[in-house]
């Protein structure tokens, strides 16, 4: 049983997702507003239609189930919606605060 969960932690530790070199970093209220509207950083934005939130495992997130608070990477498209967001871990949150990205909008 040990030996399952030493396995299992060392193989999170080793799992790097692909995130966006495009995004922002933010604070997201998932669950201020009606949706598509979500805040970010104090300003309300909108879901894109078709936005894609993962979770900190990389699952799809339904719009109806996000968190009420997260740290987020988020990509926004042409319209200035938010296209995709990626809840962050902590460590994530810490090694991106570190690197040069984008402003908020």
């Amino acid at each position: 049983m040990a030996l399952a969960a030493a396995c299992a932690t060392t193989a999170h530790a080793q799992f790097n997702r692909h995130l966006p070199i495009d995004g922002q970093l933010g604070e997201m209220a998932g669950q201020k507003h009606p949706l598509p509207l979500v805040e970010i950083d104090q300003k309300v934005v909108r879901l894109a239609p078709g936005a894609r939130v993962y979770d900190q495992d990389n699952r799809t997130v339904l719009h109806t189930y996000l968190p009420p608070q997260a740290q987020v990477l988020f990509v926004l498209d042409m319209n200035g919606d938010v296209a995709r967001a990626h809840i962050l871990r902590p460590e994530e949150w810490e090694r991106l605060k570190r690197t040069p990205v984008s402003p908020a909008p």
